[in-house]
């Protein structure tokens, strides 16, 4: 199951944790630990509970197979490496409607993406050529509707050193562009 996280407290979720949800009972104290299935097999690990009158033991792990790539790369190297794109985007839903053709240019078409607020200097997206209020809407061909989309691509999908296939729209005009992710 998909729980929405909104790690910046802006009230918009900034991404969809795929969880296994349990009845085991989970306590504060508890995350980190494991959930075992009854043949003794690791299958994920304690990361959140539902603590509300409506809801009793109702409990969320992290599935093994999303948390053990992530184990293993800090355990060979102590640190883990996201690819890095350079930009700080919103998702375009966040904006009113009048505002999608009259300060953006977007064309009828355009149903979806996310705007880019700023572009870091020297960055993958800067040496690709995108601006401020650029609009993403695809990536490697797969749509991109919000930020979500594009950081499910971005941190499941990509490595460091991979190309990425973006494209977008520069005041009206539907462009393409390939950058290469970096480190951040």
């Amino acid at each position: 199951r998909t729980i929405p996280q909104d790690f910046n407290q802006d009230g918009r979720a900034d991404w969809q944790a795929e969880v296994i949800q349990t009845d085991a009972a989970i306590n504060p104290g508890n995350s980190g630990g494991a959930l075992i299935n009854i043949s003794g097999q690791l299958i994920g690990i304690n990361s959140m509970k539902i603590n509300e009158a409506a809801v009793e033991g109702l409990g969320f792990a992290i599935p093994i197979d999303s948390a053990l790539p992530i184990i293993e790369e800090l355990e060979a190297t102590g640190t883990v490496t996201r690819p890095f794109l350079g930009v700080e985007i919103y998702s375009l839903e966040e904006v009113p409607q009048t505002e999608w053709g009259s300060t953006l240019n977007l064309p009828a078409e355009v149903e979806g993406g996310v705007y880019v607020w700023n572009v870091e200097p020297f960055s993958p997206a800067d040496e690709a050529g995108l601006e401020r209020l650029d609009v993403i809407t695809a990536l490697d061909g797969e749509p991109i509707n919000n930020m979500i989309d594009l950081r499910r691509i971005l941190y499941q999908e990509k490595q460091v050193g991979d190309e990425i296939d973006l494209v977008y729209y520069q005041d009206g005009e539907r462009k393409e562009v390939t950058a290469i992710l970096e480190e951040q």
